[in-house]
């Protein structure tokens, strides 16, 4: 966590804080922006404030005390329910405007993430929560150089090789014929080559099947493409190194 910068972004804003919560990993953007394990055990709800000036606060339940120690900032912790509203009430007294990862109307829905209850608490206690949207931007959207330099590596990759899909496809049906599926494993030996991963494999579709968005190819199931058919290669990927962007 750049905590110097997130201050800074805070008070370019006029934000007074931004308060980050979480409760059995509800929250992934938290985890990324702070810096904390993604693995970490989350049985209990926990918050960072961190204002415009000064030091960051943590309330974190006794049962796991310990699990923003990695933070900096003060600690409190509570059990019962009480002691939870009263811990808030004082982390949050000295401020009025405080972000948090909710969007209005949830226009910017993978950002909404704070429960409506929370929602219903926090403004319960006389403050103006404002989305996080614009700093979840700057401190977990913004690619750095190196990312920005892997993305145009897989992108060449990844061009040169749905080119010559298209071409593979040729050759086949002009000998001993293809199908959907054979094609979509091929594609993934050239990604293997080309030292590139994906998270779903690449779609290939022919005729009416390009027309279902969330096709996907079956062994079971092999859709034979002919001469004049209508193919579709929906193709995406990224280096398979760390911070890689597809």
């Amino acid at each position: 966590m750049d905590l110097s910068a997130i201050q800074h972004a805070l008070r370019e804003r006029n934000i007074d804080a931004w308060l980050f919560y979480d409760h059995h990993h509800r929250d992934a953007i938290a985890y990324r922006v702070l810096g904390l394990p993604e693995n970490l055990m989350v049985t209990r709800r926990w918050y960072y404030l961190v204002p415009a000036k000064g030091e960051p606060v943590k309330l974190v339940h006794k049962i796991e005390a310990g699990h923003l120690d990695s933070l900096p900032g003060a600690k409190k912790q509570y059990a019962g329910w009480q002691e939870l509203f009263d811990g808030l009430k004082h982390m949050l007294a000295p401020y009025r405007d405080v972000a948090m990862q909710y969007s209005p109307n949830n226009i910017v829905f993978t950002i909404s993430l704070v429960d409506a209850g929370t929602v219903d608490l926090i403004r319960g206690l006389g403050k103006n929560i404002v989305s996080a949207a614009d700093l979840i931007a700057q401190f977990e959207a913004t690619w750095t150089d190196a990312q920005i330099k892997t993305h145009f590596e897989a992108r060449d990759s990844i061009d040169a090789i749905t080119a010559e899909a298209f071409k593979e496809i040729g050759r086949r049906i002009r000998n001993s014929g293809t199908h959907e599926y054979e094609i979509q494993k091929w594609i993934l030996e050239a990604f293997a080559r080309e030292n590139l991963i994906t998270d779903d494999p690449p779609v290939v579709a022919v005729n009416a099947n390009s027309g279902n968005p969330h096709y996907d190819p079956s062994a079971a199931h092999p859709v034979p493409i002919r001469v004049g058919d209508f193919v579709l290669l929906d193709i995406w990927g990224k280096k398979n190194k760390p911070g890689a962007v597809y």
